[in-house]
């Protein structure tokens, strides 16, 4: 359900904190378009999970950088589509002129295996004259992309000479 107040608390201010926790309560599929509209530049930057990783961009699409006020909409509609969102909490949230920086939790089932799991997330965004014009979505990205592990396995070795040992394995 969109909450509209925030937005408009957000245009009213347009103070960086209530810019993004108005964008945030809005990321839901059938909000997030109206939000991205209203709170984030037409030319900004997304940052998710990383800067540029193919492989994982094979499993979560939205991963790496992109520029364009659509990909705002595309990243949030699409964890609404491979994922069910279980909880989704604000922690902590500060800033410092045009910079904040978000802190939480979130735990989301996905779709397709009905894995759930919950990780940590943090977020660094920038806001110019109302609007979101960079935003950096940090999170367990090995706990997110395992969640839609069906079989294999992996076997490590994470020093040199060290021993190895498997994950994924049933």
């Amino acid at each position: 359900m969109a909450n509209l107040a925030a937005i408009e608390k957000a245009q009213k201010t347009k103070a960086p904190i209530d810019v993004v926790s108005a964008f945030l309560a809005n990321t839901a599929k059938n909000s997030v378009a109206h939000a991205a509209t209203q709170l984030v530049s037409e030319d900004a930057t997304y940052v998710s999970l990383n800067f540029d990783n193919p492989e994982l961009q094979q499993i979560e699409p939205w991963a790496g950088t992109r520029k364009g006020r659509q990909i705002y909409v595309d990243t949030f509609s699409n964890v609404g589509t491979y994922w069910d969102i279980n909880d989704f909490a604000v922690t902590d949230i500060f800033g410092e002129g045009e910079k904040v920086a978000v802190f939480g939790s979130f735990t989301y089932t996905s779709v397709g295996v009905g894995h759930r799991f919950t990780s940590p997330f943090s977020i660094l965004a920038k806001v110019v004259d109302g609007k979101i014009v960079y935003f950096q979505f940090m999170e367990d990205t090995y706990a997110s992309a395992k969640s839609f592990r069906v079989s294999g396995e992996w076997v490590i070795q994470s020093t040199k000479g060290g021993q190895t040992f498997e994950v994924g394995a049933d």
